[in-house]
């Protein structure tokens, strides 16, 4: 999308004439999220590699819970990333509606009526 930045801290800034400042708030937040648990995961990762890797009776144990910990964290990014999409989506419906009524006005209504067939010039 023409005009959106990311910031050094992985925000993204809203396009130039965005007036919904909480939408882009909103998906914010919701990025940060998701980075979050992805870094609670890498961490999680980690640690059930080394378990992993050393074989010991209690810590091979242990991993079963990381394990299910790195799945529900996994199913929560799921569901994040859905939300997301979901209110991505309904803005940009919101976005093309708005675009629609200002080509209407400025355009005018369409010359064809509903059903009815536009002919071509040639």
């Amino acid at each position: 999308m023409e005009g959106i930045g990311i910031k050094a801290n992985h925000e993204a800034t809203p396009p130039p004439n965005q007036d919904d400042g909480k939408s882009w708030e909103a998906f914010n937040t919701g990025f940060s999220e998701v980075q979050k648990i992805l870094e609670e995961n890498k961490v999680l990762i980690g640690e059930i590699n080394h378990n992993q890797e050393s074989k010991i009776p209690e810590n091979l144990t242990r991993n079963v819970s990381l394990i299910k910990e790195l799945n529900n964290n996994m199913n929560q990014v799921v569901g994040l990333y859905t939300d997301l999409s979901s209110s991505f989506v309904t803005f940009m419906d919101g976005e093309s509606n708005d675009n629609m009524d200002t080509d209407m006005k400025e355009k005018g209504p369409p010359t064809a009526a509903v059903g009815q067939k536009r002919t071509r010039a040639t």
